[in-house]
């Protein structure tokens, strides 16, 4: 057992790439969406 599927995910394959993929792409882009909301609403809606 990797270190990877002891936290959160303890299902199999939570060290899978693809699932380390997915997990950063999901991360990222909410960061993202977040990020251009912040913007959106102090520049655009002042």
């Amino acid at each position: 057992m990797s270190d990877l599927n002891r936290g959160i995910m303890k299902f199999k394959g939570a060290d899978s790439p693809k699932a380390i993929a997915f997990s950063a792409v999901l991360v990222l882009g909410s960061i993202a969406l977040l990020v251009w909301w912040a913007l959106q609403s102090a520049y655009i809606g002042s």
